[in-house]
């Protein structure tokens, strides 16, 4: 009697356990398939070999340096974790921008820096805030105070979104484009979509409002990603990844985990990505039109750009985690030159700029960080109040929450002017124009007096 085949049997024979074993098991022992009838069968689930890691870093560009101690600890940790990314068998070039900063254990590609992978997307590599971008509006001659005012009333920072009452409309053509990707297409990512439209979240991203320094017109520059939709797409991209990982290439580190760009979920993750742009796009321009038609005031001029993104160039997928894209190319809607905001007290810059061998068609997309936020914190002396006047002095600087953040001020930030003259000194982008701040609104530290912190110190002096 023949000896029943099992999965032992299987593994012995070089195949890796799935979910397929169990029907192939009873496929051949209810066919009594064996030699070269078994090994034909189990052709079709015999799986590549593991893709290793590149023994040595794929070189990539630096387009940063220390000026300081504080930076040279900084810039250490961003090539360090650039050199171990650089391992990463899909990666064919790098670069790294004057604002580059450490966001994770070593191997993850840290905020400035860009990653060039062959036919593949790897969702980590883009992080939760999918196209985290800006947007300028030119609303000519109007006060600054006028559209800051009319931007605090109609904006919405902190977490959560609009109740429906003040919720902007859906377009139908946005809705469709949801309802037509697989990734998308669910009840709860919908309702998020409708009431996360119209809002800016926490952290850094910011409302501001400038002069033109050439022309002295007012600007609102709005800076904020993808919110709940993308932070959802980047959940389901992320678990596609780390299932093609263990498969392809079990030593890539999970954070670095890809999609391979020519399979079915390569391709609709792609797509999903082009409708989570579009709604962020959208995400700006709700909120820039409702300052307009409050004011009753024309729109002179609006462009936007994203800097953290994929970006495709035929086989190749740019992976820009916080960098400005420069080459035309990367944003097929591109309407005017990119902008790049550096702290509440600096200017936004209005930049344009070619490739090179070494930017890859990518400047930096801010002025990042040396610290952590809680490193910053503990940095500070005297009281809050003091520090927010001392470095807000002359401009209105407003916290949605009321409650303000120091860790936003610009003393969190790198020094505005080393990341310009590094920008000049790499060919990083030309400075054709500059917003001069007036103002800014920011969520602020809404974490300070939310309700389950309220309730939980209740529970406490109990």
């Amino acid at each position: 009697m023949k000896t029943k085949i099992t999965g032992h049997d299987l593994i012995a024979l070089g195949y890796r356990q799935g979910k397929w074993m169990k029907n192939a098991i009873d496929h051949i022992n209810e066919n009594n398939l064996e030699n070269d009838a078994m090994t034909s069968y189990l052709k079709r689930f015999k799986l590549p070999e593991p893709i290793e890691l590149h023994a040595k870093p794929i070189d990539f560009s630096i387009n940063i340096k220390a000026e300081n101690e504080l930076e040279e600890d900084n810039v250490t940790k961003v090539i360090n974790s650039m050199q171990t990314l650089m391992k990463t068998p899909t990666l064919v070039d790098g670069a790294i921008m004057p604002d580059a900063c450490p966001t994770g254990p070593d191997g993850t590609i840290p905020v400035g820096g860009v990653a060039v992978a062959k036919n593949a997307i790897h969702p980590g590599m883009h992080s939760a805030d999918i196209c985290c971008s800006v947007m300028l509006t030119d609303f000519g001659k109007a006060l600054p105070k006028d559209v800051l005012d009319v931007a605090h009333a109609n904006t919405h920072f902190g977490p959560g979104g609009r109740d429906r009452n003040t919720q902007f409309r859906f377009p139908k053509e946005l809705l469709d484009a949801f309802e037509s990707n697989y990734l998308l297409n669910d009840g709860q990512m919908i309702q998020i979509a409708r009431s996360h439209l119209g809002t800016q979240g926490d952290g850094n991203h910011f409302l501001f409002v400038g002069i033109s320094k050439k022309t002295g017109n007012t600007m609102m520059v709005t800076h904020h990603g993808s919110r709940g939709p993308g932070a959802r797409l980047y959940a389901k991209g992320m678990k596609i990844a780390e299932r093609f990982r263990k498969d392809l290439s079990p030593d890539t580190m999970k954070q670095n985990a890809w999609i391979p760009f020519e399979t079915e979920e390569g391709k609709s993750y792609w797509e999903a990505l082009q409708v989570i742009r579009k709604w962020t796009k959208t995400n700006h321009q709700v909120l820039h039109n409702s300052v307009a038609e409050a004011l009753e005031i024309d729109i002179e001029n609006r462009y936007w750009n994203e800097h953290n993104f994929v970006f495709k160039d035929g086989d190749l997928f740019y992976h820009a985690k916080g960098a400005t894209p420069l080459d035309a190319k990367f944003m097929p809607d591109i309407t005017g030159p990119r902008l790049i905001p550096l702290n509440m007290s600096e200017p936004v810059l209005i930049v344009e700029g070619v490739t090179t061998k070494t930017n890859l068609g990518f400047a930096p997309h801010g002025a990042g960080r040396n610290v952590s936020r809680t490193q910053h914190r503990k940095s500070k002396t005297g009281t809050i109040m003091q520090i927010f006047k001392e470095e807000t002095r002359g401009l209105d600087v407003r916290f949605f929450s009321k409650e303000i953040d120091i860790t936003e001020l610009p003393s969190a930030y790198k020094n505005a002017q080393t990341v310009r003259n590094q920008m000049e000194e790499y060919g990083l982008g030309k400075v054709i124009d500059e917003v001069m701040p007036y103002g800014c609104i920011m969520a602020g530290d809404w974490q300070k007096n939310a309700p389950w912190k309220i309730r939980r110190e209740k529970r406490k002096r109990k």
